[in-house]
């Protein structure tokens, strides 16, 4: 039997699965305790993990799926922007509204 506790948080933590007939015994902070199946306590720690991944924008593997800040770069003046270099005259489509 494998004996887990809730911390102050709350959270009852776990490192790994653990096998489906293996019995778990879990005290939380009332002093109450209850016991669990490894399958039971893989399910709930499987659907919790879901629950904070999908809060945190993760992936399935746990990477950051959130999307990208802009950078912290000063925005480009005006002046600096590449204009294209035509030949001797603009295209025709340019100057038709």
């Amino acid at each position: 039997m494998v004996s887990l506790q809730q911390d102050a948080e709350g959270f009852i933590r776990m490192k790994r699965h653990f096998p489906g007939s293996t019995v778990i015994s879990v005290t939380f902070n009332d002093g109450s305790s209850e016991e669990f199946s490894g399958e039971q306590l893989n399910a709930i720690y499987d659907e919790a993990l879901a629950v904070y991944r999908a809060e945190n924008h993760l992936d399935a593997k746990g990477y950051s799926r959130a999307p990208k800040k802009r950078s912290s770069l000063p925005p480009r003046s005006s002046s600096s922007r590449c204009t294209p270099a035509w030949p001797n005259s603009r295209p025709a489509s340019l100057d038709t509204p």
